[in-house]
């Protein structure tokens, strides 16, 4: 952390970028959606998580995200989330966090700005007006849009559909001074390419992860989530509280 340390103490007010992914939430309960061998909760990734898989069978579809919905609603935010929230009290606007999760956990632990780029679980989409709305419960095809009564459609990005708040993103990752990943396997684009954009306008750049990903991160802490995080909100109090 030393090199972090010093890094820090040459910038007054540092803007930050944290990603995070299914690391973070996986301490809460939450299983990982894609394992070792391509399934998703024992679907294959194309039936559950592709347009043409919804279109061949959406109630297949609709089904394994109403089951993802319940399975959320049974879990708490751990202490990795509740730190990310202290991060963003400490540095307020200067403060980005960006998820891969679809999980409501960053938000009920009380972070207020999350860029949810792979989207949300408990939102549904409209086909028609593209209109977003809350979703608690249960979604079927009998379901429809309140503004123009269209059919809806779980709010999550799915395999070859454009990531979410892409120019926000960007925009925040070639400002940032400080570029932060925590608990994702650094292999899928675009999200794997975030430290390198990151990296190369400037930005000192840190992993957080259970087992390093071999990326060239300027600093790796190793280590579940929950831990590493919690580090990390102290070394940045040490540095900007007083």
């Amino acid at each position: 952390m030393e090199q972090l340390l010093k890094f820090l103490r040459t910038k007054s007010s540092p803007k930050i970028v944290v990603l995070t992914g299914a690391g973070v939430s996986v301490e809460s309960g939450i299983k990982t959606f894609r394992d070792s061998g391509g399934l998703w909760e024992n679907y294959r990734v194309e039936d559950v998580a592709t347009p043409e898989g919804f279109y061949a069978n959406p109630d297949l579809v609709y089904e394994f995200y109403n089951q993802r919905r319940r399975q959320a609603k049974l879990c708490e935010p751990n202490r990795g989330h509740f730190a990310l929230a202290e991060i963003e009290d400490l540095f307020g606007d200067n403060f980005t966090l960006v998820t891969q999760n679809v999980d409501n956990l960053h938000e009920r632990a009380g972070s207020k700005k999350v860029l949810h780029m792979h989207g949300e679980l408990f939102k549904a989409r409209c086909f028609e007006c593209g209109s977003v709305m809350d979703w608690e419960e249960d979604l079927d095809a009998s379901d429809s849009c309140d503004a123009c009564h269209g059919n809806l459609r779980p709010h999550i990005v799915w395999f070859n559909e454009m990531p979410l708040f892409m120019d926000d993103i960007i925009s925040n990752l070639s400002l940032c001074d400080l570029f932060v990943s925590i608990g994702t396997s650094g292999v899928v684009y675009p999200a794997a390419g975030f430290y390198q954009t990151a990296s190369s306008k400037g930005a000192y750049t840190l992993e957080l992860n259970l087992n390093p990903t071999g990326s060239n991160f300027d600093s790796v802490i190793q280590g579940p989530s929950g831990t590493t995080i919690d580090v990390l909100l102290k070394t940045l109090r040490s540095v900007y509280t007083n």
